[in-house]
C-alpha cells in the first residue's frame, strides 16, 4: 500500500490535550493515542518529558513551538504523507488554543492529510463556568498584544456585551486589571483564576476595582485566567 493509499484509512496527525496541571487530567484516549503514535510533537520537551514519563510512555520527542513552526510545518507534513502518524501536544491544554497548532493544522488540511482532535483540557472553560458570570455567549481573546493594538482592541472591547475571557502572566495582571478599570468600569463584575486544579488553586471574584485590589496585596504566581463581565 502506498502512503497516499495508507493516508486514506488512517488519521495522520492527533491534536491531543494535556492537562493544565494536575496529570490525572487526561483521557483515556489521549494516553493510548499519545502510546500508538510514531512521533510527539511538543512545545518543551522537558516539561512533556514529565507527563510522559509519568505514565510510562516512551515516544520520539520532537519540538515544535511558536519559534519553528513557520520552518518545519511543511516538513512535518511531508513526513505524515509518508506515512508516519504524530501526535501535537501542547505544555498544557488544548493545542491551538493560545498555542501553537493553527499552521501545521493548515497545511495538513491544504495537503488533504488527515486530522483528528480530541476533547480534553482547556483551561478557559473552567475558568469560565465557575466565575458565576453568563457563560451562555463568550468571546475568547486570548492573551492580549503587548504594545501594538492593545490600546485599539481594549477600545473596542468596552462595548462588547458578551462575556470575555483572558489569559494574562502574573507579572502583568494588574497592569492589565487597572486597564479594564479604564475601559471597563471599575464596577464591573469579573473573575480571575490562577493555578488551575493545582494545590494552590484560587479564584478571586468581585468587580475589577476588588479583585485588583487583591491582588496588589500578594505575590501572584502561575498560569491566569481573566473572565470579565460584557457591557450591560
Amino acid at each position: 500500500m502506498s502512503a497516499r493509499q495508507k493516508s486514506a484509512y488512517l488519521i495522520m496527525l492527533y491534536l491531543v490535550p494535556t492537562p493544565v496541571g494536575n496529570l490525572k487530567d487526561i483521557t483515556l484516549r489521549a494516553l493510548e493515542v499519545l502510546q500508538s503514535v510514531d512521533v510527539i510533537l511538543c512545545e518543551d520537551t522537558r516539561t512533556s518529558f514529565k507527563l510522559l514519563h509519568h505514565y510510562n510512555i516512551q515516544k520520539p520527542l520532537s519540538p515544535y513551538h511558536q519559534h519553528n513552526e513557520h520552518k518545519i510545518a511543511s516538513h512535518i507534513v511531508d513526513q505524515l504523507e509518508a506515512g508516519k502518524t504524530m501526535a501535537l501536544i501542547t505544555d498544557a491544554g488544548t493545542p491551538g488554543i493560545s498555542d501553537p497548532a493553527f499552521l501545521l493544522v493548515r497545511e495538513c488540511v491544504k495537503r488533504n492529510v488527515k486530522i483528528e482532535s480530541l476533547p480534553g483540557a482547556t483551561a478557559f472553560v473552567p475558568a469560565l463556568v465557575n466565575s458565576g458570570i453568563p457563560t451562555n455567549r463568550f468571546v475568547f481573546e486570548g492573551f492580549l498584544p503587548l504594545k501594538k493594538g492593545r490600546q485599539t482592541l481594549l477600545k473596542q472591547l468596552a462595548t462588547e456585551e458578551r462575556t470575555m475571557i483572558f489569559y494574562e502572566s502574573p507579572m502583568r495582571l494588574i497592569k492589565t486589571l487597572e486597564e479594564f478599570i479604564r475601559y471597563f468600569g471599575a464596577l464591573t463584575q469579573c473573575s480571575v483564576t490562577r493555578e488551575l486544579t493545582k494545590m494552590f488553586e484560587e479564584n478571586k471574584r468581585g468587580t475589577l476595582q476588588e479583585v485588583c485590589d487583591h491582588f496588589k496585596t500578594k505575590t501572584v504566581k502561575g498560569e491566569i485566567v481573566i473572565v470579565v463581565a460584557g457591557k450591560e
